[in-house]
């Protein structure tokens, strides 16, 4: 029998693939009808990676991405606070990516269809439904702009990755409500701009208040495609709009925030105002919940673990579940069984991340070097020990999973 997906993102794309690899039968169901490479930057960790490399996709992950080496934290006054190297350039065995999130999925979605022929993937199909039967799952299928019914379809288990919007989830916890906004409202854009800090660097600077993420995507000749996060906390009145990929920012909104950001390494203002187009949306997630599984059906992704985006994990966790997923039906069948063994594993370790990214993730040292030095200072260790930015870091890597001698050491989440 079959596996039956809800939603062609990346988590369930990733999906798709590693089930193919294990020699299980799967069927995705996606509600857009033309899926296009919406959104803008996201990085890959390397344990992600390393899961898309054993998928034999590393050679399209170069093609499409930048490997990222170095990640680096600046004061609101653009001083350096802290840097440190990544993916292979900090000893790990796989690299880490920059990459637009669009080209990511248009990937995987090529792919799929390639291994696993074109009705694998049916797209402007929505899954409203399901129900347990004798022999497994059935699912009721519809035309989502049109609410016509498609019919059903059968198979042994169910994973809804069908988003942050997520139907199944609604269906299980029918009074959760909107997803949590904490009240920082994010502008992000794409810019053609100088290369910066050696090339392949992902810089972060200011505070959680006001906050400028940037790293490149590509090289151009002489220049970098950059991928830049204009971040601004709001007032507790402010009346946030539904998140999406597509709702247009204004610049009179948050670029005089940033217009005095000339640094040495970047000149934020330029970056922004030279932008090709800037979307808005506020930095929301949801709260974790007590079960993802219910008999033969389970959640994945972002229906499952919608987190901010600090600290780069919002996709890797999604490809992570994927692939632990595929090894417990490996391991137990297509089975509730498996499902819950999953459930465990992945549940409590996607939430400690949801927790530590509210508390800012990583990016805390930004915040306590803020507090401690508004208005600037001389030197870093004046204000923030080596000793806590280093314990600082590793903790989060160890919260998400990819601190380095652990990821190198363990074995494959897949063998097959």
């Amino acid at each position: 029998m079959t596996v039956l997906v809800s939603g062609a993102g990346i988590g369930g794309l990733t999906l798709a693939l590693s089930l193919h690899q294990a020699g299980i039968p799967v069927r995705v169901f996606e509600a857009v009808k033309e899926l296009k490479p919406l959104g803008v930057g996201i990085n890959l960790q390397p344990h992600a990676v390393r899961e898309l490399t054993e998928l034999g996709l590393l050679e399209d992950l170069d093609r499409i991405a930048l490997r990222t080496r170095e990640v680096a934290y600046f004061s609101t006054g653009g001083r350096l606070i802290w840097k440190e190297p990544r993916g292979q350039s900090a000893g790990y065995d796989w690299p880490q990516f920059s990459i637009h999130r669009g080209k990511l999925q248009m990937m995987l979605l090529e792919t799929a269809r390639a291994r696993l022929g074109p009705e694998a993937v049916r797209s402007g199909t929505a899954v409203e439904g399901w129900r347990e039967t004798a022999e497994g799952v059935e699912v009721d299928l519809s035309e989502r702009e049109t609410g016509r019914s498609l019919g059903t379809e059968r198979g042994s288990l169910f994973v809804a990755a069908d988003g942050i919007h997520s139907t199944a989830r609604a269906k299980l916890y029918p009074d959760e409500g909107l997803p949590v906004w904490g009240g920082i409202m994010m502008w992000r854009g794409v810019t053609r701009g100088p290369r910066f800090l050696g090339g392949a660097a992902m810089a972060m600077a200011g505070c959680k208040a006001r906050k400028f993420v940037c790293y490149p995507l590509s090289e151009e000749g002489e220049d970098a495609v950059i991928n830049w996060i204009a971040d601004l906390a709001m007032p507790p009145d402010t009346l946030w709009k539904r998140e999406d990929w597509n709702r247009k920012g204004a610049l009179e909104d948050f670029l005089p925030r940033f217009a005095d950001w000339h640094f040495d390494w970047l000149d934020v203002p330029a970056i922004i105002r030279q932008a090709e187009s800037v979307y808005e949306y506020p930095m929301v997630d949801r709260d974790p919940l007590p079960r993802w599984t219910h008999g033969r059906m389970t959640l994945l992704g972002d229906a499952a673990h919608a987190m901010y985006p600090i600290g780069s994990n919002g996709a890797t966790q999604a490809i992570i579940d994927a692939r632990v997923l595929t090894r417990e039906l490996i391991q137990r069948g297509l089975s509730a069984e498996a499902l819950s063994a999953y459930d465990e594993e992945r549940r409590p370790a996607t939430a400690k991340i949801v927790t530590a990214n509210r508390g800012d993730g990583p990016d805390r040292v930004l915040d306590i070097v803020e507090e401690r030095a508004p208005g600037g200072f001389e030197k870093i260790e004046d204000v923030l020990s080596h000793e806590e930015l280093d314990r600082t870091a590793k903790a989060y890597k160890h919260i998400a999973g990819f601190d380095v001698e652990t990821l190198n050491a363990r074995p494959s989440i897949v063998a097959v």
